[in-house]
């Protein structure tokens, strides 16, 4: 899960300056842009402005502070776009939880350091202290914890509320909290903030062939290699949607495999029987937790900087100038 951009990210894309949220009349996928909680999955987008914005952007002391000020433009137009009454960033506190290593020794191996820690460029690396420095004194909420991923802090909130929720990712495996009758829908930014895609259960649709709400089930038959997810050999994409259209669930599926039913496309009943294990193994790895523990947020959006004079000596240190007068500016022009 939480698949991030590398360097194919087209340049430009998230630089907030030039870029405009689209417009236009609610379609399929495309719903009016209101939102009572928004849940940020503060990684992908901190790696999509690490990718989008120069990187010769650095501190006075050298520092690099390109995915500082991006996450810093991407929050200011999102709140100024999508006018949420509440935000939390919701963060990676364990980037590959023991629960998921344990059901799938392969999963994010490829990603992992001999340390355990994960692969990325020691330029984004050290500006992440810097991000959760600036967000806690501007008083953004953050929320996370150990032994899980944002995906699942983003689905344990999400689910947890009444009224609407929009979750802003780069992520499609979020597609899977897409839910139209509780209101949760995804703000897709992998195609830029110039082209958020608003993804609803009919977006789903449209675009994998299978009901809106089985994108779970859907991606564990695929599988997903830059997770390090077999996905079941010999069952594309098609063959993954077909299955879920007449099933519903890879439960029901492993069922229909033990009362010998019939409805499994033309080859693909061996091919699940022969991948029975992994399936099992697969779905809790697949499938968001929606049970993580966590204190009581509210995420309100601060009216005021948390902590004024920590902000500013930030400020002064990372030279973060016009990024963090429009993200505070945009904070504090929402009602609270």
């Amino acid at each position: 899960m939480g698949h991030r951009p590398g360097q194919a990210a087209r340049a430009g894309e998230a630089l907030p300056d030039t870029a405009q949220p689209s417009r236009g009349q609610p379609g399929p996928g495309k719903m009016a842009g209101v939102g009572e909680l928004m849940l940020l999955d503060a990684a992908s987008l901190y790696y999509r402005a690490f990718y989008g914005v120069p990187e010769g952007m650095t501190a006075p002391d050298g520092t690099p502070v390109n995915a500082v000020r991006g996450l810093l433009d991407m929050i200011a137009r999102l709140v100024r776009a999508r006018h949420p009454a509440r935000l939390i960033a919701c963060m990676d506190a364990d980037w590959r939880p023991a629960f998921r290593v344990a059901a799938i020794p392969s999963y994010k191996a490829h990603r992992a350091n001999p340390d355990g820690t994960e692969q990325a460029p020691p330029s984004l690396t050290v500006q992440v202290p810097v991000i959760e420095q600036v967000l806690a004194a501007a008083g953004v909420v953050m929320a996370g914890a150990q032994g899980y991923e944002a995906d699942d802090v983003i689905a344990t909130l999400a689910t947890s509320r009444d009224g609407p929720v929009e979750v802003v990712t780069g992520d499609r495996d979020l597609f899977q909290l897409v839910d139209d009758s509780r209101q949760v829908r995804i703000i897709y930014t992998a195609r830029g903030l110039a082209k958020l895609e608003v993804v609803d259960e009919a977006a789903v649709t449209a675009k994998y062939q299978i009901p809106g709400r089985a994108y779970a089930d859907f991606a564990a038959l695929r599988g997903d290699p830059s997770d390090g997810l077999p996905g079941v050999p010999g069952v594309g994409e098609k063959t993954a949607a077909a299955l879920v259209r007449v099933f519903g669930s890879v439960e029901a599926m492993l069922t229909a495999l033990d009362s010998g039913h019939g409805g499994f496309p033309m080859g693909s009943r061996a091919k699940l029987a022969a991948a029975r294990g992994y399936l099992e193994a697969a779905l809790p790895v697949v499938r968001v937790a929606t049970d993580v523990p966590l204190p009581p947020v509210d995420g309100q959006l601060p009216a005021a900087p948390a902590d004024p004079v920590r902000l500013a000596d930030l400020d002064r240190r990372f030279d973060l100038g016009s990024s963090l007068g429009r993200m505070s500016g945009a904070l504090a022009a929402r009602p609270g």
